[in-house]
Parts: C-alpha cells; structure tokens; sequence
C-alpha cells in the first residue's frame, strides 16, 4: 500500500498530451506507439508552435516523428473543411529533404503512417526510379512531399514539382547532405518556396556551412539538443568489442558470431562493393539469410534488399557505407565491422546503426594487422580505452565467452535454425530503371558510389 500523501506514480506522457490531434494520435497508436520519445517530447512543444527548429540529435533518437506529427498536423488535409477553398488544393504544403533514397523511403512510411486517418498524401520523390509515375502521383495531388535534392529539384524545374504552396520545411540529416555535396541544391530548394514558413533543420553535427544556411534561411531558430551533454562520442547502449583478425578467417568468425544467444537483425559493413557482394554470397551459402547492399545494384535490388531486413525474410545485410545511410530499422542487435573504418566519424555513423530507441545493442570491429596504426587513431578520438586490439580467431575462447556464442559452434548454420524465408521471398520491384540501374537523373538525389 502505497504511504499517505504520496500518491500514485505519473502515467508516461502519450502524443495527446502534446495537443496532437486525435486522428494522427490514433494512426499513431495504431501502429504500437504510444509515448514519445525525449527528442519528441522536446520538439513537439516547440515544433508544434510554428517556431524554426534546429535540431541536433544522432540517428536512431526518433526525431523522424519529431517533425513529422508537427508537418502532419500543420498540413490541410483532403477531409478538413479548408481542402477545398486552399488557394491551390492538391500543390505540396510540406517539404522535407534527406540526403538519400533509403532515408526518403523509411521518413515517407512514417509520415505516411501517423497521416492516414488524416487523409494527407504524401509523396516520396527520389532519383533511380522512374520519372513518369512520381510525376503522375504530383499531378493527382499531395499534401506532404518527402525527397532528395537531385530528382526535387529537377521536377521543380520541369514544373511539375509546385512549391509555391508550401508552408513548412524540413531538412534532415543536414550535415551527411553537406558530405555528399548536396547543400547548394537544398539551397536552391529553399529559395523556390515562400519566405513566409516553418522551417526545421535537423543534423547530428553542426559542421560551418549547415549553421551558415540556418542563419540565411531560418528565423530565430530554437536549438534543441537530443543528448545530454555528459554524454560521450559513442552511445552507452552500444557495447563495443573489438578483435584484431586474421582476413583469411574472418568469415568463419563472423559465421560464429552470427550465431550469439540473442542476436537479431544484424548489419555487417564492408569497405567496398566486392567485398560486400562476396561475403553475402558467402554467408548465404552457410545457411545465412544475408542480403548484399552496394553502389553495383540496381535501386529496385537496393530496395528489395532494405525490404526483406525490415521484414525479416532475411536478419544479416552485408553493406557499404554509402549504401547503408538512412537505413533505420529500430531492432538491430548487431554491427559488425567487417574492416577498420576509415575514421571514427565512420565508425560512430556505422556502429550508431544498433543501440537505436532505447535498445541495447553490440558493435564488433575487425582490425587488420596493418590497419593498426589507424585504430589506434580512432580509439584514442573516441576515448574507446582499446589501443590495442587482442588478437582472435574463430577457435579463441574469448570470442565465445565475450559474444555469448554456444560452446561447439561451427561456421555454418544447422538446418534446423534455418528460420528465415531468405531475399528471394521479397518481391524484386520494376522501378523502370534503364539496365536496372538509375533513371534520366542519372542518379542524382541518391547515393553516390558505394
């Protein structure tokens, strides 16, 4: 029994709360969520106001919905009174930009999600897809537009793309679209719509040139910071472990490793294309559900490949790094490092892949002999306190002790775990891509290489 004048516990705070609307709060629950996350307990107040956000805040805090509800909320949708008397019913009333096709895609469901029963469309428009039917489905009419600079800007320019509309923008992941040298195109963007608007900017850094555009495009921005300041580099739910490896038996050890206690979704990142192409091949033939994710595919292969890790038909996506960006599936136990990152802003933006909303997560990192002097690097930037990788190969005892793997493990999968329908049971789309690979954009607006 509870003592006399404490009372009973607070309930967790839900989106209703926030002054949500009712429809995106029931879209919302109808999809398990239910209480915001702190970056969103933080934006909402301040989002749903109308007020300019700059938002810093790493991947995996849920910012996506951050800025979604507010943009959700602030659009008339097609079953508001107001649709009809808009100045022009059916041109985009929202704008948000990401730097890759794999972003635009994960930011497109979740908007499209919490909108449902809203009735607002939203659009996700981006390079290595067909022209014709994105231009058919802005004809048709949207509320909400969610794509990357390239192919945003060459419908604007083809005029079918009306921005004149649009009341709120969001520019996500500001500072990865600085890196992939998208930043005069988000400008030229943001000179196409009305001055008169709510404008939020999100990046996990605040590199010179994204705080120079917040200054010339936003109006007495708020700043809000998604992580306490005595945080350190690397997020506390993210154990890292970290083996110098031999490369002749590195697929044995990530076999071995692949079968920990607990172990789900898991990303392995590779150095180049090849590598990630033969060591899916590799794995797949152990008996893994493995998927490669490289620069080489075709974006419907891409996507195919994205779909059957977010629906489980396969648990291992073997990646590079310029094709893993934007990849946010909440539940992955597992990043491994399959070579030495080329520096820790790689190793941060790779391992931040698991350890995502609350849940714990394990990073494993290979060193080779002679990437060394490079890890050492690395450890000392992120105060990892492990200079000195111990050296392991799938027969030493502290790979099984360390990881949780069962005593006896080989480097193959037993049939009988063999659980996953594997990516041929996820449909191959025809994105109407010349020679499978990107369209007139010529690949613009999406990842570059990897």
């Amino acid at each position: 029994m509870a003592d006399a004048g404490t009372g009973p516990e607070p309930l967790p705070e839900t989106f209703g709360d926030f002054g949500v609307r009712q429809e995106i709060v029931d879209a919302l629950a109808a999809e398990g969520i239910v209480h915001p996350f702190p970056i969103q307990a933080m934006t909402l107040p301040v989002a749903l106001s109308g007020q300019d956000i700059i938002g810093q805040a790493k991947t995996g805090t849920g910012k996506t919905l951050g800025f979604g509800i507010p943009v959700v909320q602030r659009v008339t949708g097609r079953g508001d009174a107001g649709w009809a008397g808009l100045k022009k019913p059916g041109a985009p009333q929202a704008l948000i930009v990401v730097p890759t096709r794999e972003l635009a895609v994960q930011v497109g469901q979740d908007l499209a999600a919490a909108a449902r029963i809203r009735d607002a469309r939203v659009a996700t428009i981006y390079g290595g897809r067909a022209y014709e039917p994105q231009i058919e489905e802005l004809q048709r009419g949207v509320e909400v537009v969610v794509g990357t600079p390239g192919r945003l800007i060459d419908l604007n320019r083809q005029r079918h793309l009306d921005l004149s509309a649009v009341r709120a923008v969001v520019l996500d992941e500001a500072d990865e679209m600085l890196d992939l040298g998208f930043l005069p195109d988000v400008e030229k963007l943001l000179a196409a719509v009305p001055e008169v608007r709510q404008t939020m900017l999100f990046s996990a850094t605040m590199p010179g040139p994204v705080v120079a555009m917040a200054r010339r495009y936003m109006t007495k921005p708020m700043h809000i910071r998604a992580s306490s300041p005595d945080e350190g580099a690397t997020k506390k739910d993210i154990r890292q472990v970290v083996y110098r490896a031999h490369h002749l038996d590195k697929d044995e050890v990530v076999a071995r490793i692949l079968q920990a206690e607990g172990r789900g979704r898991t990303i392995v990142f590779t150095k180049t294309k090849r590598a990630a192409a033969k060591l899916a091949d590799e794995l797949i033939g152990r008996g893994f559900a493995a998927a490669p994710l490289h620069g080489d595919l075709g974006q419907g292969a891409r996507e195919q490949a994205l779909r059957a890790f977010r629906n489980n038909k396969v648990d291992v996506l073997v990646a590079t790094d310029v094709a893993a960006r934007g990849i946010d599936v909440e539940d992955v136990t597992h990043v491994i490092n399959f070579q030495c990152p080329e520096d820790e802003k790689t190793y941060l933006h790779r391992t931040g892949r698991t350890g995502r909303a609350g849940n714990k997560g394990t990073a494993i990192t290979f060193v080779d002999w002679d990437d060394v002097p490079r890890w050492r690097l690395i450890d000392k930037a992120l105060e990892l306190g492990v200079p000195e990788p111990v050296e392991t190969y799938s027969s030493s005892e502290h790979l099984y002790t360390d990881l949780d793997i069962p005593r006896g493990t080989k480097g193959r999968l037993p049939r009988s775990k063999r659980t996953h329908a594997g990516l041929d049971a996820e449909v191959l789309e025809d994105l109407g891509e010349p020679g499978g690979r990107g369209g007139p954009a010529g690949g613009r607006g999406g990842s570059r290489g990897g």
